[in-house]
């Protein structure tokens, strides 16, 4: 579910963290993070991404139907940003999804285990609960074995992991998915 400050929940107001759609002012900032040294080590494609790439991936995703890009926020401070990925919203819903965040930003600010934990369980709720999906689909590269332990937690099922190359090196693929059904319910 998107939350958005002065929505309130359990009785309180929910301010800490919003998902809202990415908007012309996050494309610089989703590029930084991006780009960062951590996020590169756990993405297929772990070169350095130009502006003008970036730019013809945002112009890409504005325009396709079945992409949606939301930026997450986090005490009102953008920090990491949400991808979901051929959305099929008609017969079986389905959709992938993945996300990264502004490591760099939440460490110095002593909030990166919060954050990613909160991204992570919005982003899944926000597939079921906003995408409407009947199953979440995505990947995770094998030596992420921190968020393939978060990906369990959630009750997302691996499937058998694939080799793969991307940027002259040799990757381990592991597809995820998780069904309506299966989800964890806070």
């Amino acid at each position: 579910m998107i939350r958005v400050p002065g929505d309130q929940v359990n009785g309180t107001e929910s301010e800490r963290y919003v998902l809202r759609d990415a908007t012309e002012d996050d494309v610089n900032l989703m590029l930084s993070w991006r780009n960062q040294e951590v996020n590169r080590q756990v993405s297929k494609t772990s070169h350095v991404i130009t502006a003008e790439e970036h730019r013809r991936w945002w112009s890409a995703v504005r325009q396709d139907p079945s992409r949606r890009v939301l930026t997450y926020l986090r005490d009102g401070v953008p920090s990491g940003a949400v991808t979901y990925f051929d959305l099929r919203l008609s017969g079986p819903r389905t959709g992938g999804w993945g996300f990264y965040l502004d490591a760099e930003g939440l460490a110095e600010r002593g909030e990166t285990l919060p954050a990613w934990l909160e991204v992570m369980r919005e982003a899944v709720d926000h597939a079921f609960d906003v995408l409407s999906l009947d199953r979440l689909d995505g990947e995770v590269l094998a030596h992420n074995t921190v968020v393939r332990q978060m990906n369990r937690r959630l009750r997302f099922v691996e499937g058998p992991g694939r080799q793969e190359t991307h940027d002259g090196r040799e990757i381990t693929v592991i597809p995820i998915s998780l069904e309506r059904a299966n989800r964890r319910v806070r």
